[in-house]
């Protein structure tokens, strides 16, 4: 049974959850409170095994509770809020702090939206269930200066002018901001080009893109369709569309296009993989990296299959190991490295 504490201060939120996850046998609502003052002390009482925590509250915001909640007992969480672009860069200070996983909820019609997607909030809710808060502590990475500091940029970056015969496609979900946080800052503006498809909703990828692009010695965006990939480049597939890689010549660029849910996602790793496993084959590098379900299990066999080298996260430095093991399972990964080596394996392959 894992034991569910939701805070917000919505009533009709708090009553709808509850609702919603009595539909679920392995799941208990076991308290709720309206604001991180009043969860506190109920959490005294008896602690959860998961939070499910809205960001936007009175008397203490939830970044606030969740980072004070990681310092003293580590508990994983859920977080439930608004689609907006503010909610998106709040949610994306409470990923960094240690959330697990996110659930967006529209800011009109709550209670159909929660009673429709009760199922996602339990598959978000086992996941996180599943995982290893311990591991989402977020080493810290110094602010990054650019040589503007010193002097006036020049009008063409020849660095960034070239083309590249070789890509890094990465795959990653429950954990992956934590995980892309400590792999891409590590890499340096030589590294090759990469394609990325973390799970993540609409509006979110961006501001996650541009949090990390604040961090890394690597230009790292929100992809649009059309873009090329790069070394010193990382496109992130932007959330609620899938992403493909195509080649042009001897360049590589990316295709953002809708369609419907594959292995139960969009964007999905299967169908970047599958992409780069067509477009790209032997002059490809593919990552899969923690997460929960199989996604990507596939996609990667494929690119194996092309002539692709391919690299797992192993379990011991994952937040939930479901996708890495998928993919071994399904026989498409040639080493399963430690997410510390991630980089140097990034960079060798560049070579």
């Amino acid at each position: 049974m894992i034991r569910v504490m939701v805070v917000d201060d919505s009533a009709v939120v708090r009553q709808v959850i509850q609702e919603v996850l009595k539909q679920h046998p392995d799941i208990k609502v076991i308290a709720t409170a309206s604001d991180p003052i009043f969860a506190l002390a109920r959490m005294q009482q008896e602690w959860p095994d998961v939070l499910v925590l809205d960001v936007e509250m009175p008397r203490m915001d939830g970044i606030t509770f969740l980072k004070q909640i990681m310092q003293q007992r580590p508990t994983p969480t859920v977080i439930c809020s608004s689609l907006t672009e503010k909610g998106a860069q709040i949610t994306m200070e409470a990923l960094e702090a240690g959330a697990v996983a996110i659930i967006t909820k529209p800011q009109l019609g709550v209670s159909d939206f929660l009673r429709g997607n009760d199922d996602e909030l339990a598959a978000a809710i086992r996941a996180a269930a599943a995982s290893n808060p311990r591991r989402l502590q977020v080493r810290q990475v110094a602010p990054k200066l650019s040589a503007d500091a010193i002097l006036a940029a020049p009008t063409a970056s020849k660095a960034m002018a070239r083309t590249t015969e070789r890509i890094v496609a990465i795959g990653v979900s429950t954990g992956g901001t934590q995980a892309l946080e400590v792999v891409l800052p590590a890499l340096p503006r030589t590294a090759p080009g990469l394609a990325i498809v973390q799970h993540m909703p609409e509006k979110f990828t961006r501001s996650f893109a541009d949090r990390l692009n604040t961090m890394c010695q690597i230009e790292v965006k929100e992809a649009a369709n059309g873009d090329r990939i790069l070394p010193g480049r990382a496109l992130i597939a932007p959330g609620g569309r899938h992403m493909m890689v195509k080649r042009s010549g001897a360049q590589y660029l990316v295709e953002v296009v809708d369609g419907p849910l594959v292995s139960r996602h969009r964007p999905s790793v299967d169908v970047l993989f599958r992409s780069v496993a067509k477009s790209a084959g032997p002059n490809a590098l593919g990552i899969i990296m923690t997460g929960m379900g199989d996604d990507g299990a596939r996609g990667m066999k494929e690119m194996q299959d092309a002539g692709s080298l391919t690299l797992a996260q192993d379990e011991e430095s994952c937040v939930v190991f479901g996708m890495p093991k998928e993919a071994i399972k399904h026989g498409g990964v040639k080493d399963v490295v430690g997410l510390d080596a991630i980089p140097e394996h990034i960079v060798r392959y560049g070579r």
